[in-house]
């Protein structure tokens, strides 16, 4: 299904980072989402004189990698149509879970010692950066150069008809961004301390070993599987990848699931099977890891399957990253790290477009039970979108 609108005007608009993420909180949308919190974003941004390109890929049955996923491409585009400043972001959110003191899809904002905080499921991740993206294009003159949106509905899941159909949208528009802000919460302990300039790459390898099962009296009409899973873990887990570089923490491998269907004390077990994930760093690719660990499972008598999440990548410092940095010092005072810890986010595609840098809130109620953005930090997050979108329009 595609949609597309095209109006003008700002009636129903507002520049108030608050009001925003108040209404896109209120729509329910967990992973996959699709519906209402598109509606309400692409009110927000046909106000604003956006063309908005909506669309669903996916045709799978519910709970499946396959199920359809909503996304939304907005664009704006200037005089000239260069340059072309993107931002880029999630409005699917993962489940709220037991506990909240408050609804978590009832946004409810909390006078607290530390000053007013806005609660709600996406508060953090990531419908409060995305209501700061809207408020702060809200003041930026369509003369100013091109400004498009890049939302899915799918960053939380499987991120299969994601950002990936969108990249593939917008090729097909020939609407290619020069840079994309991606709205991820990166800062750690407060607003500015961190961005993202990069990520590590991720594999995630199954390993399966087959053997015969039999009773424990007659090994020799066996063959127990378990000795050799235990031989390809203890090679895998004493690999030492790299030691990391000037922008990357040293590759890591971690064995994240050993198991052997055995209910009986008295049989030796016919199959055995584990998986692995490895976050890698720039001086491999999943397929040479992959390689690498089928080689070592084969060796012991085993299988591996590899499904490869994402490829690392680096911004490298200059021009953009510098844009952000001084757009956080004019703001906060404070000067942000460029980092390429954590784990992934649609960065890793989105980075096949144009230059991509991350950069947002405070996570540290991300996922969590009552999920909370400073209200005053929305306000500054804003001023400080507001300023990167300005310097990169003006380059």
């Amino acid at each position: 299904m595609d949609h597309l609108a095209i109006r003008n005007g700002r009636s129903g608009v507002s520049a108030d980072p608050l009001a925003n993420a108040r209404h896109l909180i209120a729509c329910e949308s967990v992973t996959p989402a699709r519906g209402p919190v598109f509606d309400m974003l692409e009110e927000m941004l046909v106000g604003l004189g956006f063309e908005v390109d909506r669309f669903i890929r996916g045709e799978g049955p519910e709970g499946s990698d396959e199920e359809p996923v909503e996304n939304l491409f907005a664009i704006r585009h200037g005089p000239s149509g260069s340059p072309h400043f993107a931002f880029a972001g999630h409005v699917d959110v993962v489940p709220a879970g037991d506990g909240w003191q408050s609804e978590p899809f009832a946004p409810e904002v909390r006078c607290e010692p530390g000053g007013d905080l806005l609660y709600g499921r996406g508060a953090v991740d990531m419908k409060g950066a995305i209501a700061c993206m809207v408020a702060a294009v809200a003041d930026i003159p369509a003369e100013a150069g091109t400004l498009s949106f890049i939302i899915t509905g799918d960053e939380e899941g499987p991120a299969l008809h994601g950002t990936q159909a969108l990249i593939d949208r917008m090729r097909e528009r020939g609407d290619i961004p020069d840079m994309c802000l991606v709205g991820e919460p990166t800062s750690v302990n407060r607003l500015g301390d961190m961005m993202k300039i990069g990520r590590r790459g991720s594999v995630n390898i199954w390993l399966e070993v087959a053997g015969t099962q039999g009773h424990v009296a007659y090994p020799h009409l066996a063959d127990n599987p378990m000795p050799k899973m235990v031989a390809i873990l203890a090679e895998l887990d004493a690999l030492v990848l790299d030691k990391g570089t000037d922008w990357f923490q040293p590759s890591s491998l971690q064995i994240t699931e050993f198991n052997v269907p055995n209910r009986a004390h008295n049989v030796i077990p016919g199959r055995a099977t584990a998986r692995i994930s490895i976050r890698f760093n720039d001086q491999h690719s999943g397929a040479s890891l992959s390689e690498k660990v089928m080689a070592i499972a084969q060796k012991h008598g085993g299988t591996a399957r590899p499904v490869i999440s994402g490829e690392p990548f680096l911004t490298p410092p200059g021009t953009f990253s510098q844009m952000i940095a001084d757009a956080v010092k004019a703001e906060t005072g404070v000067d942000p790290e460029a980092s390429t810890t954590g784990g992934t986010s649609d960065a890793r595609f989105l980075k096949d477009l144009c230059p991509v840098i991350e950069f947002g809130l405070v996570n540290a109620t991300m996922h969590k039970t009552d999920e909370a953005v400073a209200v005053d930090d929305l306000a500054k997050l804003t001023a400080i979108y507001r300023r990167i979108a300005m310097a990169a329009l003006s380059r």
